[in-house]
Formats: C-alpha cells, sequence, structure tokens
C-alpha cells in the first residue's frame, strides 16, 4: 500500500479573512461526502481537516500571515480523475474568491510515500529528487551497507548505497572525470583502485592496456564490499563488463581486503602506482574536519596513496556537490597538512544521474 500526497499553495499579498474563504468552500467538500472537523490554533490562522469515506484526507490550513495550503492525501488506487476535479474545484473557487490578492499559486504533483520502489532521493546537498525507478533489481545488506540496485528508465541501473546515489549506467562522465579526463596514458602503467565496486573505473582501465591494475574493493569505513561486486556484475554489466566475473584478468587483480593495510604494506614495500584513483567516499559534508570520523579516514587514505605514489604519477579522486563549498574548501586545506607537499588542480563535471554538478580532483607531488 502507498499513500499519495498533493499540494495546493496560495501566496497571497494579505491575510485572508478565514471565515468567507472556509465557507465558500465548504460545499466543494460536502459534495464529496467528506465531513470536517476544526483545529484550534490559538489565533494563528484557520485549520481544518476533512475526512472522506474513502480514506481521503484533506487539510485545510489558512495562515495568517497570507498564504492558503491545501494537502490532500489518499490511497494510491484512489480514482486519479476524481482527486484532480476535487482540486481544479478548490483552485477555481480560490482563485475567484481572492482575485486581486493572489500573488503565486503552486500546485505540485504528487508524491508517493510508503510505495513499495522508493523514486525519491537526496541530492549531496540536500535537495529531493524523484527519478524515474520503477523496479528494485537487487537488495542486499553487508556488514557495511544497505546495497540497492534500481532500475531507472533515464539513468539505467543505478547503484545506491545507504541511500547515496552512487553511480548510474548512464554516469561515463564520472568514471572519465575520476581517471583525468581522457588526458591521461594508461599503457604500460601501474594502477591503483580504491573501492570502484561497480567496476566502471576497472573496465575503462583495462581498455587502456596498462601494465596491471590493482582494484581494492573493501574499507574498514564501510564504502564498499565484496556483495557490491556481486550485484554489479548480474545488474551493472553496461557499467563494468565482464571484469568483475574474475578477481583476476590478463591486466588486473582485484582484493577484496581492508585498504589500509593493504595501502600500509605498499609503504613498507616501497612499492610505488603511477595512477591511483580513490573511488571510496566523496568529500564529508561536515564542517568539522578535526571530529568527524570520516575526515579522519579520507586524511589517512589521502596520506597513505601519496606515500605510494610514483614521484611523477597523479591521484584522482572525487570531491561532492559543487554547491558544498565549505566542504570543499575544508578538504583542500587538508591537501596542505599531508606529510609530502602536493599540488593539486580541480574539475567540474555534470553527473548525469546525480542531476547536480560534481567536483573531481588531481593530486600531485612537488
Amino acid at each position: 500500500m502507498a499513500l499519495r500526497h498533493y499540494t495546493l499553495d496560495f501566496s497571497l499579498s494579505a491575510a485572508a479573512d478565514s471565515a468567507s474563504t472556509v465557507s465558500s468552500l465548504l460545499s466543494i467538500f460536502h459534495e464529496q461526502e467528506m465531513t470536517e472537523t476544526v483545529h484550534d490554533t490559538e489565533g494563528h490562522g484557520y485549520l481544518a481537516t476533512f475526512v472522506g469515506k474513502n480514506g481521503r484526507l484533506v487539510i485545510l490550513r489558512v495562515h495568517s500571515h497570507g498564504l492558503i495550503t491545501i494537502d490532500l492525501q489518499c490511497y494510491e488506487e484512489d480514482n486519479i480523475a476524481q482527486l484532480d476535479n476535487l482540486l481544479n474545484a478548490l483552485e477555481k473557487k480560490l482563485t475567484a474568491l481572492l482575485n486581486g490578492h493572489i500573488t503565486r499559486i503552486k500546485r505540485l504533483p504528487a508524491l508517493v510515500r510508503g510505495a513499495k520502489v522508493d523514486r525519491y532521493w537526496p541530492t549531496a546537498d540536500g535537495r529531493l529528487m524523484e527519478y524515474d525507478i520503477d523496479q528494485v533489481l537487487y537488495e542486499e545488506d553487508s556488514a557495511y551497507q544497505n546495497i540497492k540496485i534500481l532500475r531507472s528508465q533515464q539513468f539505467g541501473n543505478m547503484l545506491v548505497l545507504n541511500g547515496d546515489v552512487n553511480l548510474a549506467e548512464s554516469d561515463l562522465p564520472y568514471t572519465e572525470a575520476i581517471m583525468g579526463s581522457g588526458k591521461e596514458d594508461y599503457a604500460g602503467k601501474e594502477v591503483l583502485i580504491l573501492g570502484g565496486g561497480d567496476g566502471g573505473i576497472l573496465a575503462e582501465a583495462v581498455k587502456q592496456k596498462p601494465k596491471m591494475i590493482t582494484m581494492v574493493e573493501i574499507s574498514f569505513h564501510g564504502f564498499c564490499s565484496a556483495k557490491v561486486i556481486d550485484g554489479c556484475k548480474t545488474h551493472m554489466r553496461k557499467t563494468c563488463g565482464n571484469v568483475l566475473d574474475n578477481l583476476k584478468g590478463e591486466c588486473y587483480q582485484i582484493l577484496v581486503e581492508d585498504c589500509v593495510p593493504v595501502l600500509k604494506k605498499y609503504v613498507q614495500e616501497g612499492k610505488t602506482f603511477d595512477y591511483i584513483i580513490n573511488d571510496l567516499t566523496a568529500v564529508p559534508i561536515s564542517t568539522e574536519p578535526e571530529e568527524d570520523s570520516t575526515w579522519e579516514f579520507l586524511r589517512l587514505i589521502l596520506d597513505l596513496s601519496i606515500k605510494v605514489l610514483h614521484p611523477s604519477g597523479k591521484y584522482f579522486t572525487q570531491g561532492n556537490s559543487v554547491n558544498l563549498t565549505e566542504a570543499l574548501s575544508l578538504y583542500e586545506e587538508q591537501l596542505g597538512k599531508l606529510s609530502c607537499p602536493v599540488d593539486f588542480s580541480k574539475e567540474v563535471v555534470c553527473v548525469p544521474s546525480y542531476m547536480e554538478l560534481w567536483v573531481f580532483y588531481t593530486v600531485w607531488k612537488k
């Protein structure tokens, strides 16, 4: 069972008279066989609820500062035409009644709540987006996170980790940006991928015939897991091709291990990489880097990565939404505090399924 929630708002140049406004609307509700209950707002305008026999609920509020709001809730299987007629009648009556005092009328599409397939996911900066998702293809809970692969008609199959949209089949721009946007030559190079369980980076890197790619697919911080590989190799093949079918290929190996001990081992061995691609986590949105464990994890990975980066090598990573300027500035401050001095550049790319601009960083030793 799911609920549909419609909203209709009238912004006014002055406060409306509650008595005359409500009395003009009552006949519409009575025609729908809805009974009203008036609630005490302690002087803050007028508030009433109208309940119908079929489970419909309307909340009518005439606010004291020049706003009228109507919320209509009904079951998903309710008659859509009847609901439209009800909202149309209310809008027509109020438009006539408040003629000359209306500054804006806003009617939003229905918000579907409690549906089996969740279509609503937030952007990094907290804006709610509705996706055209029509099917859950895969869902598993690992020790680290909830993993979903959803089908979007527009973006293709889409990987969502703990409610965060990670990558869709449409998102080649993300993969290209985190690999240097076509400016780098991976042929014959040693490459380290941290995370990347969807296989998109690995699939694109393999095409360039590197000497060896090592992909470390799990982290103690809980952003990747072997179950991500399991889901993606079945449901994200437009992104990963066949590279996730085996943990070893002609020029790559996938290590399902904690990336921190692996990096520390490489530091001890003196092993270096021409390219390191960090796809573990975005720059945290917290502005308290000294108190946020995600920031601590990010700094640890960054510092270890720079230690195993070849002197002429490059380190690539995602940042976050271009709108999160403070968090991005804090990350850039962290780049100045590493054990080895570095320079960096950044690029802004539109990632289709994110529906927002995303920042990517390239870091290299001075």
